[in-house]
């Protein structure tokens, strides 16, 4: 069983939270680069390097927040899916960021918990697709809790409720990563009960003509983003086989 640096940034820009992730990718790249040369590193907790060198060794983080409203493009994605002009962003205070996850357009807002595990991979499996289809597995198994039946659409990465009948499609999880020497970033976003209309201004994840939901908008009442959290927590602990450590 690993460990997991565990912390909750609360509600924090998303640029700030990107750079911080991009912190903790590049102090386990490093590591990996001075390991792979044969020289000693050494890091606490924290992802801080110390003085007294030892075999390089990586460390696994999960962080969880909230953004203020932000459409964020990935690298892949186009930018024609945001309906909006710059102007009228600027006006609805709205921010938007080009990102180097994969996938295309989503929304992240208060209400909304998203998730950024920095892991790395190679002391699981180097395998992006299953290290997806185990994201995805953790919010299933955390909308469970709650009696909601959450799904995979085949060919169409995150969560979603009713893949497969038509017209009642609706996404409640999206998801889109980065690895750089097989060390994650970026994650998911679980709809809570943020705002729903932030969607009808963009084409969410590229994909036309199919629903968003959450989880307030499924049980017609709100769970609370902190009670969510902690199953979210505990569920992942169960998929990826570790322990949770740091802030509570």
């Amino acid at each position: 069983m690993q460990e997991v640096f565990f912390k909750d940034l609360g509600a924090v820009g998303y640029k700030d939270a990107w750079n911080f992730q991009e912190q903790l990718l590049q102090k386990n790249v490093r590591a990996k680069t001075l390991a792979k040369a044969g020289l000693p590193y050494s890091s606490n907790g924290a992802g801080q390097q110390t003085d007294s060198g030892s075999p390089a060794a990586t460390h696994h983080y999960l962080l969880l927040c909230e953004h203020p409203p932000v459409y964020t493009l990935g690298k892949s994605g186009h930018a024609e899916n945001v309906l909006l002009s710059e102007a009228a962003l600027h006006q609805k205070g709205i921010e938007y960021y080009e990102t180097n996850r994969g996938g295309d357009i989503t929304f992240h807002g208060p209400g909304q918990i998203v998730g950024y595990p920095i892991l790395d991979l190679e002391k699981y499996y180097t395998d992006i697709g299953k290290y997806l289809r185990n994201l995805e597995e953790v919010v299933i198994l955390t909308l469970q809790q709650y009696g909601i039946k959450g799904e995979r659409s085949p060919g169409e990465t995150g969560v979603w409720i009713e893949p497969s009948v038509k017209g009642r499609e609706r996404k409640i999880c999206a998801m889109g990563v980065r690895c750089s020497r097989w060390v994650t970033m970026h994650g998911f976003a679980l709809n809570v009960n943020t705002s729903l209309d932030y969607f009808n201004y963009i084409i969410p994840c590229g994909i036309a003509n199919k629903q968003v939901t959450s989880i307030e908008k499924e049980l017609s009442f709100n769970p609370g983003t902190e009670d969510v959290k902690a199953t979210l927590k505990n569920c992942f602990e169960q998929v990826f086989d570790c322990t949770l450590v740091g802030e509570s």
